[in-house]
């Protein structure tokens, strides 16, 4: 049973996280050979400024402004 981790920024949709599940799932049954209903799936929703990248939290990062402002002022 394969039990997957996903962490995103907040703010992705319902729609974008259920597209995303389909996605991995059918790769895990085709690549794995796994039950699609053994296929679990966790999303763990991070905001920028508890990640950094080279040592810069993504919410002070120029080069990933577009991202954040992307995802909506819940982030």
């Amino acid at each position: 049973m394969p039990n997957i981790t996903v962490e995103l920024l907040r703010g992705r949709t319902v729609d974008q996280r259920r597209a995303f599940a389909q996605a991995v799932a059918d790769s895990a049954v085709e690549i794995l050979g796994a039950r699609r209903q053994d296929v679990r799936m966790v999303f763990t929703e991070i905001t920028p400024d508890i990640v950094a990248n080279g040592g810069v939290l993504a919410s002070e990062d120029d080069s990933r402004a577009a991202v954040v402002a992307a995802l909506g002022d819940e982030v």
